[in-house]
């Protein structure tokens, strides 16, 4: 049934985009109508656009309840279990195609609400129970390929909820999730931090993918290992200078519990409490990355970090910067962190500087 649906749908979209290639082909001296024109000034929309609201969006909204029915139909039956993860999936892939976003948040709430069912009737013995191995494991699956989805359509927060609720069914799971779970786990948690600029946890997630692959990948290379050592490093680096006077940060901070959505992500980190700069650097020191890295970065460590010289320190940090932006551009996972390492190059500047001098005049420091 729901083949038949696709197949539909895909020949709907060939139709429409022929019915628009034959339109836009009658008249080749005269390829501007005033037909096309009077149409674009009066709704703002082409051919394409026209042809797909008539042809196209039935069939697709067809598709999308025929997806929705079969998972509300089966969602309980502990037979069809697996095919209603399939089906699901099924779902995931038809927004990636249509670019379906509103439907998307539409079928992860759906999706969250039978998980929720499931879990408050798990003393059922006839339905779906998620004390089951089994459908822990299915129902886990099927939140990756949610996050490989919302990361793909680039909507975060349904990207965030996803990893929550990946979290909780690890922590539900009476047995260990697979290293390569974990792995992809991290990966994307720190490419969700990464988007919503929380460079703390972008740095923590990535130390904790560093961590596992060097423990479980026995026959890792030593470029691959220097590869992502460097990675860590920068991150970590990166991490803007925490306030020299946190006591007064209390009397200016808006949100009203940081400390609490902090301590709820180190949870999903498997942290028993939130990581601050100076406890990730000492963990990357700990686990000896800076001397994993090449010595350019070695040294980028060392200026920021160890070494006191502020009239020297701009202009070697942007010697490492040149070499980051000469990187080749496709394999160049290092080139986000430029400007973060500036500013915090910036901030390390003044402090330093704040210890040398007394007063310095603007175009001295400028200099700098």
């Amino acid at each position: 049934y729901l083949k038949m649906a696709e197949e539909h749908t895909e020949a709907a979209q060939a139709q429409s985009s022929a019915a628009v290639a034959v339109l836009e082909l009658d008249d080749l001296d005269n390829i501007a109508t005033p037909e096309s024109i009077l149409m674009s000034a009066v709704c703002g929309e082409d051919a394409q656009d026209r042809s797909d609201r008539t042809i196209l969006l039935p069939w697709v909204k067809f598709l999308w309840e025929s997806y929705c029915q079969c998972l509300e139909l089966l969602r309980v039956n502990t037979h069809c279990e697996a095919l209603y993860h399939d089906i699901a999936r099924m779902a995931f892939q038809f927004c990636l195609k249509y670019n379906r976003k509103s439907e998307f948040r539409r079928l992860c709430d759906k999706l969250r609400k039978h998980l929720e069912d499931i879990c408050k009737s798990n003393n059922q013995t006839t339905g779906v129970s998620i004390n089951k191995v089994e459908t822990q494991q299915l129902c886990l699956d099927t939140r990756l390929y949610l996050l490989d989805s919302a990361i793909q359509m680039e909507l975060w927060q349904e990207a965030y909820k996803a990893i929550e609720d990946i979290h909780g069914l690890m922590a539900l799971s009476k047995k260990t999730p697979v290293p390569k779970t974990m792995a992809n786990y991290y990966q994307k948690l720190a490419m969700v931090f990464s988007k919503a600029g929380n460079q703390l946890f972008h740095a923590a997630a990535l130390l904790k993918l560093f961590q596992l692959t060097r423990e479980l990948k026995k026959n890792l290379t030593k470029d691959d290992l220097q590869r992502m050592a460097a990675h860590v490093l920068l991150a970590t680096l990166s991490i803007p200078l925490p306030s020299a006077h946190p006591e007064f940060d209390r009397f200016i901070e808006a949100d009203k519990s940081p400390l609490e959505k902090a301590q709820k992500l180190a949870v999903l980190l498997g942290l028993p409490q939130p990581p601050t700069r100076v406890s990730l650097i000492r963990e990357v020191v700990r686990l000896n990355v800076p001397q994993l890295v090449s010595e350019d970065f070695r040294n980028l460590y060392n200026w920021l970090e160890v070494d006191f010289n502020p009239l020297n320190l701009c202009k070697r940090i942007q010697s490492i910067v040149d070499i980051i932006e000469t990187g080749p551009t496709e394999t160049n996972l290092l080139s986000p962190y430029i400007q973060s390492l500036k500013d915090v190059t910036i901030m390390r500047l003044i402090r330093q500087i704040s210890q040398v001098y007394e007063s310095i005049e603007f175009k001295r420091l400028l200099e700098l």
